[in-house]
């Protein structure tokens, strides 16, 4: 039994693509930035937390998965937008600019109480939109949930120029690796998968 703990629509159909069937559980957790903490640290540390978060809401027999998705450029986190302000000043900032998306994720077997993490990391290069664009997008009120403020998908404003890496991963979930790490517990995915996505996996860590 493969429980999903995510409230994210993006990781839950990125997941279903992959084959898998689930159930999806939010979790509730602090998501602060503590001090002196990095990037990769903080994202493995909430994905980890999140698993612990509900751990006690399932059943004995289940397997956990979570992610945490960072939006890092230089040492700086971008959490989602605390409102539109907030993410028309995000997206300025970000224009022309690459930065770094980090996604981790844990897989917690609660019967053997064994927990694996993993990370991936995708170089994201914006393109130059403008000023009119950018408010014509958060207008749209697509930014509000989203990390950095944007979606990549969003073929309106289609804000990525380029980027080196794991597409899926700067969606939500790099749903290779994960499938990977579930193999690698005994939970294979119920069919072959490959990377279907316009860029190939790269994967950052192999732990």
């Amino acid at each position: 039994m493969i429980i999903l703990a995510s409230g994210s629509p993006r990781r839950r159909e990125l997941l279903r693509q992959a084959g898998y069937t689930f159930e999806c559980l939010s979790a509730d957790i602090d998501e602060s930035v503590l001090p002196n903490e990095s990037p990769i640290e903080y994202t493995l540390r909430v994905c980890r937390q999140k698993a612990e978060a509900v751990r006690a809401l399932v059943p004995s027999n289940a397997v956990i998965v979570t992610a945490d998705t960072s939006v890092v450029v230089g040492n700086t986190i971008l959490g989602k937008p605390a409102d539109p302000e907030d993410a028309i000043v995000m997206l300025r900032n970000l224009r022309g600019q690459t930065h770094q998306v980090i996604t981790a994720f844990s897989v917690l077997d609660v019967n053997t109480n064994t927990l694996k993490q993993d990370w991936v990391v995708t170089d994201v290069t914006m393109r130059d939109y403008s000023e009119q664009e950018i408010a014509r997008y958060v207008a749209s009120g697509d930014p509000m949930d989203k990390a950095g403020g944007y979606a990549i998908q969003n073929a309106d404003f289609a804000p990525v120029a380029m980027i080196q890496g794991c597409y899926a991963n700067v969606v939500g979930l790099p749903v290779c690796r994960v499938a990977a790490l579930l193999s690698a517990m005994g939970y294979p995915p119920p069919q072959p998968l490959a990377c279907s996505f316009p860029v190939q996996c790269a994967f950052a860590n192999e732990s």
